[in-house]
């Protein structure tokens, strides 16, 4: 016997003991997995969470979802990393779910699911054997860095030569730190820094600043600045925010002035924090998110997919008019390779 609840306010979780304790840092070891990371995303950055739990004998099957109007979404956004289910048991609860799921939505779309856990191939699995219809396709790049025991010298002195290059010339002219605490005037180093970089606009620097203070508490933060070295005590000319946890390093934010590009203090940084990072916490592995950034290759050596998925209720007339523009976009590209 599986029960199936829903969770708007997402508050309710916290009073099951047992499902609070799956969804905790004690549990999870990466942010994106957690029930305060979805808290934040509701909080700070506009979305209406729908936090849909199966229970049975053995365990939970959690599924984050936001939106409504019968159409869902994952409960993620551009601070994302990666979506997926949460499971402490067998796919069962899984299954059942999305078969339940089928009362109150017509369509749900998940992007950004990982699957080297097989978490993408697993939720497209349970929603096939519900009656789902399912589109299953790439939609972003991961990227990361497995460093096999090597120290940060022996890693770094297999990056490009050009980067080897920039690092030598430019490392005695720019001076680094790294607070592993959420520090105030950092911080605002960090958002002046941001607002003069070439990065678009914050999408919300609420939500950042209380996962960084959380972050910093737990003492999973490294918050980086680096100065001129002629200018030690002005203004930061390049800020980075990483966390470490459960044997990673999560490169969250990195930003530099226009200004300062000669001095290349984004390299200078990104080095220093990987030295901290590799020789300092001893992570096995560097996850640059995602996005297919040209100078991410220059750092990192490994890339994983992302993926999106889009199941449909095949007997809904409110997925006819897109079940049919796909189908008409499939003819044409087998008709293009034809």
């Amino acid at each position: 016997m599986v029960k199936v609840d829903y969770h708007s306010d997402l508050k309710e979780v916290q009073s099951d003991e047992r499902l609070a304790a799956l969804l905790s840092e004690a549990r999870q070891h990466a942010p994106f997995d957690r029930l305060a990371w979805w808290q934040g995303l509701a909080a700070h950055c506009g979305l209406t969470p729908l936090l849909v739990v199966a229970q049975d004998a053995d365990g939970h099957a959690v599924l984050p979802l936001a939106g409504g109007g019968g159409h869902l979404t994952g409960l993620s956004n551009w601070y994302t990393f990666r979506l997926r289910p949460i499971l402490s048991s067998a796919e069962a609860p899984l299954e059942a779910l999305a078969r339940d799921l089928a009362a109150r939505a017509h369509r749900v779309t998940l992007s950004g699911i990982c699957d080297e856990d097989a978490s993408a191939s697993i939720t497209e699995r349970a929603f096939r054997k519900a009656g789902w219809l399912v589109r299953r396709e790439v939609c972003d790049t991961n990227h990361i860095l497995a460093l096999a025991g090597r120290s940060c010298e022996q890693y770094l002195a297999t990056r490009p030569g050009k980067l080897r290059t920039t690092l030598k010339r430019k490392s005695g002219k720019v001076v680094t730190r790294v607070l592993d605490h959420f520090d105030e005037a950092a911080w605002a180093q960090y958002e002046l820094i941001y607002a003069e970089s070439w990065k678009p606009e914050e999408g919300s620097p609420d939500f950042l600043r209380a996962f960084a203070q959380a972050e910093g508490a737990a003492g999973r933060l490294r918050l980086a600045l680096a100065h001129p070295a002629d200018d030690a005590e002005g203004p930061a000319i390049a800020a980075q925010m990483w966390t470490v946890e459960g044997g990673t390093a999560f490169i969250h934010k990195l930003a530099h002035r226009e200004a300062a590009k000669p001095l290349s203090p984004g390299s200078v940084l990104t080095a220093a924090l990987m030295a901290r990072v590799i020789d300092g916490d001893g992570v096995a592995l560097v996850d640059f998110g995602t996005g297919d950034d040209p100078y991410k290759r220059d750092w990192m050596e490994g890339q994983r997919p992302r993926y999106r998925l889009d199941m449909f209720r095949p007997f809904s007339p409110r997925n006819w008019p897109i079940l049919a523009k796909m189908a008409l976009r499939d003819l044409a590209a087998r008709a293009k390779r034809g």
